[in-house]
């Protein structure tokens, strides 16, 4: 069995009260006193459990995810996956609320993560577009002692931060699988829909997805990335003119996670079921069009999941743990119609 304070008490020959000094760096501890516990951790192999100690002094952990202020269903699903976290953690000592921002600001945002601090949280999860803005805060967050996970939308070179979500070039490279194999040998033009080419996780789909149908299905055409920005008014226009200006488009792939916008203002001017369409994230909406065939397939990630990871990683991060790897993989799903 692994070896307890008792048991560290006994081995270096002080009482349990000075081994709890030593270990959690109180005062009013001797240097021999000291040097006789480290010697004894040493010895017998003693492991410190940050959980217990925090289960015994009653410590809540407190952690917020800082989400969108606009978006559509796929939103709302992470937002309702936040509230049954929060309801479902509380007897385990764990304190989740959320903030919801602008995110088209990137120095509002790094302005509301530069005035947070380690007395009222230790842990963030923040879904936010790539910006050298959010990224520096999200370092300074880290440097004053606060973990980061990056969810959903991860930022390039903040290796100290954790990231929960797919990998996006692997779903961008799935949805270019996907359409070139319903597509079969026809020569064709694809149609690409973005929110905005300007998040991370849009820019490493649109790799994924280029680079296989241009080693793979070098018969089609990937169009320029059409960007809605989340306007129903200007989806509409964009998605109009580029159906009239190229009538041998034989399918649209719709990167970012939201596909009501897009997919309505396809059917608007034509029927998309003839169309291979292929989507990210299971909402209502796209289910239902998954089951009527507007949509072929759907590259899903479980949002449930990744909240509950998120907080697992900040977690393991404020007890010195390392996350297990395996349960927080997010995988990537493919569904269709008849394995809904």
């Amino acid at each position: 069995m692994r070896p307890t304070a008792k048991d560290l008490a006994e081995a270096a020959g002080v009482s349990l009260a000075t081994v709890d000094r030593v270990l959690n760096d109180r005062p009013n501890v001797s240097a021999k006193a000291a040097r006789k516990v480290n010697e004894a951790i040493e010895r017998i192999g003693f492991v410190r459990n940050p959980a217990a100690v925090n289960l015994a002094r009653n410590r809540i952990y407190r952690f917020r995810f800082v989400l969108p202020l606009a978006g559509d269903q796929y939103l709302q699903r992470i937002l309702r996956e936040v509230g049954e976290a929060r309801e479902a953690l509380r007897s385990d000592l764990t304190d989740i609320d959320l903030t919801q921002m602008p995110m088209s600001d990137p120095h509002a945002v790094a302005r509301y993560l530069s005035g947070l601090e380690p007395d009222e949280l230790d842990g963030v999860a923040i879904m936010a577009p790539e910006s050298p803005q959010v990224r520096d805060a999200m370092a300074r967050l880290i440097e004053r002692g606060i973990k980061v996970v990056q969810f959903l939308s991860g930022h390039e070179k903040l290796p100290a931060a954790d990231f929960v979500g797919v990998n996006n070039l692997a779903a961008g490279a799935t949805a270019g699988k996907l359409v070139g194999r319903f597509l079969e040998s026809t020569p064709a033009k694809i149609m690409v829909v973005a929110e905005t080419m300007m998040a991370q996780d849009s820019i490493e789909r649109r790799l994924g997805f280029d680079r296989i149908i241009h080693d793979q299905f070098p018969h089609l055409v990937p169009l320029p990335s059409v960007e809605t920005y989340g306007d129903e008014r200007r989806a509409g226009l964009v998605i109009r003119r580029m159906l009239e200006h190229n009538p041998d488009i034989a399918a649209v792939y719709v990167l970012s996670a939201e596909a009501r916008i897009p997919v309505s203002a396809i059917a608007a001017v034509t029927d998309p079921r003839p169309l291979t369409v292929v989507v990210h994230e299971l909402t209502p909406f796209s289910e239902e069009a998954l089951r009527d065939e507007r949509i072929d397939a759907v590259i899903a990630q479980d949002p449930g999941h990744a909240v509950r990871s998120a907080t697992r990683i900040m977690r393991a991060r404020l007890e010195q743990r390392e996350p297990i790897v395996s349960q927080e993989r997010i995988r990537i799903e493919i569904l269709l119609k008849e394995n809904l």
